[in-house]
Order: structure tokens, then sequence, then C-alpha cells
């Protein structure tokens, strides 16, 4: 291992170690506020310090798509069009949004480097589309721009720099998948003779970004509500066929299911959703599998409350953080108990291989895991 590989490790395993010792510092009570909150402040535990550190944007569009590439570099998509960029861990934000998008509701954003990167903008109709820059955002290409109507695309996924898949609503009775081979460029819509139908009233929810996601070079998750029961579709093809599974998240109503997966390989993985609206319950907001989604099972000390995002923490094989409108949850054991660390207010999570986290959400909040 060379020198870099070695700092970067002990910078993730730092990390790691400081959420552990966080969660057991953080008070059980849902709702409580903790002594150890991370919204923008810096917690103590012990000799170990861990927090959320809120990072200038200078907007207030909400940013429910996220893409952390490294400790340096993320990007972030967002309400207005709003495109956001940071190659410097976040001290600073470069808006480079794509001319005339103003219009536009990003809600999802896949980046490869600090120059590539692919965001979708969610609507019925031409709302939804695709564009691509290969230079920072100094300009765009819109590769794809819906024609139908009756699609409305979600959430996107990438398997590597060339193959990707987005999804989109129901079609005829079933889900819609587009597909790249070329890092974005260009998009074909695949077969459906593969998917399975819809149940009445199911959809996607484009909450996070996450309601569509991959591990490894060919399986992928498709996160679906609104149904009778939520469930998560599954292919192990690259989007050709699919399998569905019911999933214990509540459902049976427009604005319940599940909302966003993480998967740290092709056979565990953690679902979470609930009830979106503020009034509503959500008492089995988290769900796990260890068969690559054949099963599900409800954790058995859920998240509080809704949940739209969910990242599974680098290199620590158990760790993971979920994130929604009234706080951040930590789990220490793969997702079966989950602990509340924070009340802020985020829509989605993602970490990177070298040890970084990242958050994002309403009124401009992108936020980065920092401990020391």
């Amino acid at each position: 291992m060379t020198s870099m590989g070695k700092t970067r490790r002990m910078m993730s395993v730092g990390l790691i170690g400081a959420a552990l010792a966080l969660t057991l510092a953080a008070p059980a009570r849902a709702g409580a506020t903790p002594a150890a909150a991370l919204d923008g402040r810096t917690a103590e535990t012990g000799a170990t310090a861990i927090g959320w550190h809120l990072t200038p944007t200078g907007t207030d569009a909400r940013f429910r798509g996220l893409a952390a590439v490294d400790r340096r570099t993320a990007w972030a998509a967002g309400s207005k069009g709003t495109v956001l960029r940071t190659t410097d861990g976040g001290r600073s934000w470069r808006n480079v949004s794509p001319p005339g998008a103003a219009e536009l509701e990003f809600r999802d954003v896949e980046a490869f480097d600090a120059r590539r990167a692919v965001v979708l903008a969610i609507g019925e109709g031409e709302a939804s589309r695709v564009l691509r820059t290969e230079d920072g955002g100094a300009t765009w290409t819109e590769a794809f721009r819906n024609t139908d109507p009756r699609a409305f695309y979600d959430c996107m996924t990438f398997f590597d720099r060339r193959h990707g898949l987005a999804m989109s609503d129901p079609v005829d009775g079933k889900y819609r998948i587009l597909s790249t081979r070329d890092g974005g460029r260009s998009w074909k819509v695949l077969p459906n003779a593969g998917m399975p139908d819809a149940l009445p009233g199911e959809a996607g929810f484009a909450a996070s970004g996450q309601c569509l996601v991959s591990a490894g070079p060919r399986d992928v998750w498709l996160a679906t509500g609104g149904g009778a029961t939520a469930r998560v579709l599954h292919s192990a093809d690259r989007g050709l066929t699919w399998t569905a599974t019911v999933a214990p998240i509540p459902a049976g109503d427009p604005a319940r299911g599940v909302f966003g997966l993480a998967f740290r390989d092709r056979a565990h993985g953690i679902a979470v959703g609930g009830d979106y609206r503020k009034d509503q319950p959500s008492p089995r907001a988290a769900a796990v599998t260890g068969d690559g989604g054949r099963t599900w099972r409800a954790s058995a000390t859920p998240p509080p409350a809704y949940r739209s995002g969910v990242a599974w923490l680098p290199h620590s094989g158990n760790a993971a953080l979920a994130v929604g409108p009234t706080g951040t949850d930590l789990t220490t054991d793969g997702g079966r108990t989950w602990r509340t660390v924070d009340t802020g207010s985020y829509d989605t999570v993602d970490c990177t291989r070298d040890g970084s986290c990242w958050a994002s959400g309403e009124k401009g909040r992108i936020a980065r895991l920092t401990g020391r």
C-alpha cells in the first residue's frame, strides 16, 4: 500500500471510530436533541470529536442530489436548476448551473471526478432531462429529453464510468428504464419484457437520488412506494430482467414507501423511508437485507421518523448513516438498530472510499462529516 493509501485508510478508520464513539454518547430517546449534536457543531466524545460541518453555499436551493467523489471533491444538484461543485473539501462552492436551467428541478447527480458529471431533472414529459459536463460545469450538453408525457424520471445510477441507468415511474403498467453505455452521452429505453407489473398507484420517490442504486458491475435495485406494499426490485443484468420483493416499510398511501437504498456490496443493503408528511408517524422507517434483496427484515430499532437518504460509512462493514428532515441516525450493526445523533434537516447523504461523508438538503444546506 502506498503512503497516500495508508493516509486515506487511517482517515477513514479515524472517522469510523469517531462515529462509533458518538453513538455510545448520544441519547437513545427518539427526537431528543443529542448532547453530541452534529448540526454544524463539533461533538466531543472523550478524545474524539465528530461533527456535521455546514459549508457556505451562497444559495437557498434544496439539494436532493449529491455525488461525493472524494474528501476534496463533491457535486450537489437541486431546485431552480442549481448545480454546485467543490474541489477544496467544501470550503468554497462554485455555481456551475447549466445556462437556462432555472425552471428545472435537479434531483440526482452522478459524478466521475472533478470534471465529469451527469445530472437528472425530474418532471412530466420534457421536464425530465439528463445533462452532462466534461469540463467541471463550464459547459453542459443535453444528453436526453423525455418526449413521452406519460413518463416521469426519478433517479439514476452508474455501474462504472460508461454504463448507467435511469428510471421512470410506470408507463403502460411497468417501470421504464433508460440505459447508457457511453458515460451518459447518449441514452435509450430498454425493453420492458423482463420488468414485473407495477402495483396500482406505485411509483418511485425523487427525494434523495437513491431510489435507483447499484453495486458491482451488473446489480441494480429500484425502490418503490405509493402502492399497497412497499417493494424493492432487483436486476442482476443491468436492468434487462427484474424481480420484486416486499419491504417491511410503511405503505398503502401515496406518501409512503421506500425512499432510499444503499448497498455496500451485492448482498448487504439498507432501505429507508416511511411517510414523508410531517404530521404522520413512520414506525418502521428502515429494513435490511443480507441476500441481495431477495428478503428484507425490519430493523429491530429503526430511526424514529421518516428517512430519505442512507449511506454506508467507508471501510466500516457495519456502520451507516440515515438522514431525513428531522435528523441523522447511525447504525453500527448493519442497519438492525439505529440511534439518533443529530436533529438537523438533510435529504441525502453520500460517503467516499477515502473516508469522507457529505449530506445535503433544504435551504442550501451542504455539510461534511468531520472527525479528529
